[in-house]
């Protein structure tokens, strides 16, 4: 062999070498980042809420599952239905891998409609998934309104639907229930946290609100027992899936009148089944990004995690894993006649006529 073919040899030798070391150099780094570093996840809600109860169960298993074992804490940024924390995360938080955001479902639906305050594009935020994908939203309306029947949910006028923000899933819920069973001019009042609509609902400063289903099995037991709340309709997420409290409600789409309504209806879903988002900023390094990634894919798969997100919050998971998250988000129906109704509907105005 020729001396000067020996010398390339020896150098591309050498240059594999150098790569392999470089690349394990920085996979050590890439291992070691999180070690005493701290990770806040920042919610776009109030706390106590059903939405910050599913975030809770999270924290001991990222903390196991992310190399390093880094401290992880929780900041509350409440306002516009998530679209605050979601635009502080796109356009102010440091894409380092050290901040996480936490969205409601509404973050989703209030990019896709186009509406006003909305700084973030859903296109360009990296997904690390959702607790839930399945979802039973239920109409209450308190016992001693006398409201026991959809009829005289009809019959009424002016009844006072509590939700949230406006923008915020149970506020659109309130408004989608309000438009499909009929009510007559329903007066929405917003501006309670999240643990603050059902003592409202108790002491009479509204009359009906939407909630989950099983946010009523876990914590509003006594509305069970004690007979305190009238239950109307629910909305299956996804369709057919019936809960097993509630299966003898009418589905909400049983009330729709049109083929847009029902169109309107599929798009509320595509909405919920978004879940509750995690997200981090663009331009988050792409191994950190990883490492984040296969941390919530094994927290969601781990049969601890199941029983402890049960136990606090009265659910089973059901896990949207961060590909197929990113996936559901792009596949959400973009109609433009109905996202046009389903403005109007989630708006501050009064309903549109059917």
């Amino acid at each position: 062999m020729r001396a000067h073919e020996v010398t390339r040899g020896a150098i591309l030798l050498l240059g594999i070498v150098i790569a392999i070391l470089i690349s394990s150099s920085e996979a050590i780094s890439q291992a070691d980042f999180y070690k005493g570093k701290t990770i806040t996840i920042i919610q776009g809600r109030d706390p106590g809420g059903t939405g910050d109860l599913r975030i809770r169960p999270f924290i001991p298993f990222l903390q196991k599952y992310i190399p390093g074992n880094p401290t992880i804490v929780m900041e509350f940024m409440p306002g516009g239905g998530s679209r605050k924390a979601a635009n502080h995360i796109y356009r102010s938080a440091r894409p380092d891998g050290l901040t996480i955001g936490n969205m409601s479902s509404g973050m989703v639906s209030l990019a896709v409609l186009g509406e006003s305050g909305v700084l973030y594009d859903l296109d360009k935020l990296i997904y690390l998934g959702s607790p839930y994908s399945t979802y039973h939203a239920i109409f209450v309306s308190r016992k001693e309104a006398g409201f026991n029947s959809v009829e005289k949910l009809r019959a009424a006028s002016g009844i006072r639907v509590g939700g949230q923000s406006v923008g915020f899933s149970t506020y659109n819920e309130g408004r989608l229930f309000s438009f499909m069973l009929g009510l007559k001019e329903p007066k929405f009042v917003t501006g309670y946290g999240g643990a603050e609509l059902d003592p409202a609902l108790m002491r009479g400063e509204i009359d009906a609100r939407a909630t989950g289903a099983d946010t009523v099995v876990q914590r509003n037991r006594e509305w069970l027992e004690k007979g305190l709340v009238d239950f109307h309709a629910i909305m299956e997420i996804p369709k057919g899936d019936k809960h097993p409290r509630f299966p003898h409600l009418p589905e909400i789409e049983t009330f729709a009148k049109s083929d847009r309504e029902r169109k309107l209806l599929t798009m509320s879903r595509a909405f919920r089944v978004a879940g509750a988002p995690f997200i981090l900023p663009p331009g988050t390094p792409k191994e950190r990004v990883e490492i984040l990634q296969e941390a919530f894919r094994k927290t969601y798969r781990d049969p601890e995690f199941h029983k402890e997100y049960r136990k606090l919050t009265g659910e089973d998971p059901t896990p949207l894993m961060p590909e197929a998250h990113e996936r559901t988000i792009r596949e959400i129906p973009r109609d433009p006649e109905v996202i046009e109704l389903y403005k109007k509907l989630v708006g501050a105005a009064p309903l549109p006529p059917r």
